[in-house]
């Protein structure tokens, strides 16, 4: 299984259009993981785009700093920035549209134990109020020595997407500083009158102080070299 770090983003849009360009090229050049540290974007999914605050909305991520991207896949907005790790999944199927739940149980439950490598307890399951809310995010549990124990944060948002012989699945942990992701958002979601409680938004360090994106990468490695290994794809390879 091929390992494509990205060192650097390639700004919101170019990222996006990136991962569609593997996707296409994927079932001659085999399973793909791409992991990297994105610009500051808030992606807004189709319904967004097609509510009447829209404008105002991506007006508002521009004034706080975040580009606006319309994806192509479902989902409310979610905003990330470098304080984050997306890891795209990408590989070839003849029929890529089965086992589309099984994926999201399967790498959702990857994510769990890399994060449970840093001893951060977390889950699989949507929070009430969370932004672009799916019963597929993860979350974590704020632990019983800080100041809000048994509170539970999204800390990433799953989504996939199917093309003839091909699958993509992506992934975006929110890692590091919470904060500007709550404050967009805030102003984001009023703009389409949505609601949402912005308590839910969260990362990782949240939950374990001085946790690095970094840290979590090396869960990230692990659990998906030993996903490519038992599926005989070998280690992962740069």
């Amino acid at each position: 299984m091929k390992l494509l770090r990205q060192r650097e983003s390639l700004g919101a849009q170019q990222d996006y259009e990136s991962a569609m360009t593997l996707l296409a090229d994927v079932r001659r050049s085999g399973p793909v993981l791409r992991l990297y540290e994105p610009a500051p974007t808030v992606a807004f999914g189709r319904r967004d785009e097609l509510r009447p605050g829209f404008a105002d909305a991506a007006r508002a991520a521009r004034e706080s700093g975040f580009e606006p991207l319309v994806r192509r896949v479902g989902g409310r907005a979610a905003a990330y920035h470098g304080g984050c790790l997306i890891v795209d999944h990408l590989e070839a199927a003849e029929d890529p549209t089965t086992g589309i739940q099984d994926r999201y149980r399967l790498f959702g439950d990857m994510l769990v134990a890399a994060l449970e490598e840093l001893e951060v307890e977390a889950d699989v399951g949507e929070i009430p109020g969370e932004y672009c809310a799916g019963e597929h995010s993860v979350h974590g549990t704020h632990p019983a020595s800080s100041s809000t124990p048994g509170r539970k944060v999204k800390l990433a948002g799953t989504a996939q997407r199917v093309v003839a012989g091909a699958w993509y699945f992506s992934t975006v942990l929110v890692i590091e500083q919470s904060e500007p992701i709550r404050s967009v958002l805030t102003d984001v979601y009023a703009a389409l009158d949505l609601e949402w409680d912005p308590a839910t938004a969260g990362a990782v360090d949240d939950l374990r102080p001085g946790t690095t994106v970094a840290d979590v990468e090396r869960g990230i490695r692990k659990v998906y070299g030993m996903y490519s290994e038992y599926l005989g794809y070998g280690p992962l390879t740069d």
